[in-house]
């Protein structure tokens, strides 16, 4: 009877190794979170919701599919590496974000690497590699690819964590040079006369880029749907009154929809819009669009009085360095 009583003790024991093993346990203790419920995310798909225990403490069990997730905390969010038998605990200030973040437990020493790659990637300067030339932005781009290779070879991690990461390099590797040639042929246009369009103009009628010869044209190519876009009219609202009066033109010219034309109109109104306020339908902006390569927004561009382009790619209104572009020009 003993030994039935071991063998059976032995078999429920087993039993509850494996049940933890087919798990996950995560717990957060975050400090100013910035809301009661947490999500671990796989991209738009939501794996796992935590609400808030108490003093800031969150925690859960489940199963998950190795691989990188998204830890969201309101809107902000950070990359988890998970695997069934992690037991990771996680401390964070929300204040702070990524610069508090500290794990513990089994899973640590994978999400630390991921907590601290995002800090030193927010270091990087990345225009700066971009304007480089191509020889210097290939050699960059494989002493960074092999310093990154090799520091993941030595960090004795997780096997899949570390083809994860070097799958994920490739991808970056590709995402960058694809932007490098881009940028290159954005150079080129520079000193080039620029293409035209024709758009509705808000204030009535058709306008024309040629409407605006004998001035500097600084064109802001948006949309209404897009967030980066309106986080910059403050900005442009700002520059628009410091240079009024000047030689130059500020054009906002938007990519919306056509189906969107009068919620464009409404927005104008509502958000009191100055400068020259314009409407792209497709035909009107398709060559403009596609000489520029514009694939993102939003994006500036500065052309000079005889309709040459300055800079195809120019500064943000938000960068102090469009200000030191215009003072030197608008003498």
């Amino acid at each position: 009877m003993k030994k039935l009583g071991l063998f059976l003790f032995a078999l429920v024991f087993a039993n509850i190794s494996v049940g933890q093993d087919n798990v996950i346990k995560f717990q957060a203790d975050i400090a100013n979170r910035n809301g009661d419920v947490l999500f671990i995310k796989d991209n738009a798909v939501i794996v796992k919701e935590m609400k808030v225990e108490g003093n800031g403490h969150f925690s859960a069990s489940f199963d998950v599919k190795e691989g990188m997730y998204q830890l969201y905390d309101g809107k902000e969010y950070t990359e988890l590496f998970l695997k069934n038998g992690y037991n990771l605990s996680l401390k964070m200030d929300a204040k702070k974000f990524d610069e508090s973040i500290v794990y513990s437990g089994k899973g640590a020493n994978e999400n630390n690497y991921l907590a601290q790659k995002v800090l030193t990637e927010g270091a990087f300067n990345f225009d700066e590699l971009l304007g480089l030339t191509p020889e210097a932005f290939k050699k960059a781009m494989d002493e960074r690819q092999a310093a990154a290779a090799t520091k993941l070879e030595k960090s004795k991690l997780d096997s899949s964590f570390i083809a994860l990461q070097k799958k994920g390099m490739e991808m970056e590797t590709m995402q960058m040079t694809q932007m490098f040639e881009q940028k290159q042929k954005q150079l080129k246009l520079n000193n080039s006369q620029s293409p035209s369009f024709e758009c509705t103009n808000y204030a009535g009628g058709k306008t024309k880029l040629e409407d605006f010869k004998g001035k500097y044209v600084y064109i802001d190519v948006w949309a209404t749907w897009c967030g980066p876009c309106r986080g910059e009219i403050p900005f442009l609202q700002k520059i628009e009154e410091k240079y009024k009066g000047k030689n130059i033109t500020f054009v906002s010219l938007s990519i919306d929809a056509e189906k969107d034309f009068e919620k464009w109109k409404i927005f104008v109104k509502d958000k009191s819009l100055g400068g020259v306020q314009l409407f792209g339908e497709k035909a009107g902006i398709l060559n403009f669009i596609t000489t520029f390569g514009i694939n993102t927004i939003p994006r500036f561009i500065l052309i000079d009085p005889a309709g040459k382009v300055v800079d195809s790619d120019a500064a943000r209104p938000s960068e102090a360095r469009l200000e030191t572009l215009f003072d030197s020009l608008l003498k």
